[in-house]
Order: structure tokens, then C-alpha cells, then sequence
């Protein structure tokens, strides 16, 4: 048994080493992280598209394709 009576609880502050004491105040940002202006948009699409349009540039591509073949007073409904 635990010969430490149940009404003092253990400091567990105490018992961390110092190398897991972070100082929040000392982070930098991260290097890596992009660092663009762009916005992002994330659409998911179908297995059977996915298959074809393997690369972001390629959807991009096929969709401006279609862009300009739609006449511009039509409005696209969403599906």
C-alpha cells in the first residue's frame, strides 16, 4: 500500500524534467510552413474522376478548358 496519506497530492510540476518544461515564449514560427498568399480551395472528387485527374494542375486545366467553351451569360447551377 501507499504509505502517503490520500490528502497530500503529489506536485507532478515538480517531477517534470526540465527538457519537457516548454517556454512558449521563446517558439519561433515554422520555417517549413507555406508561406503563400494564395487561398486554397479543397474540393474532394469521385474515385472515377480522381482516377483521370490524377494531379491538381490537371483538373485545373480541364476546368478552364470547359470555362471557356461555356457561354459567359449562362449560370452554372450547383449540382
Amino acid at each position: 500500500m501507499n504509505k502517503t496519506p490520500f490528502s497530500e497530492s503529489p506536485d507532478f510540476d515538480d517531477e517534470m524534467l526540465p527538457e519537457y518544461q516548454f517556454d512558449y515564449r521563446k517558439a519561433k514560427p515554422n520555417r517549413f510552413a507555406s508561406k503563400s498568399d494564395k487561398t486554397m480551395n479543397i474540393v474532394v472528387l469521385d474515385e472515377d474522376i480522381a482516377e483521370v485527374f490524377t494531379t491538381p494542375e490537371a483538373v485545373n486545366k480541364a476546368l478552364r478548358a470547359l470555362i471557356e467553351v461555356v457561354p459567359r451569360t449562362v449560370k452554372v447551377d450547383d449540382c
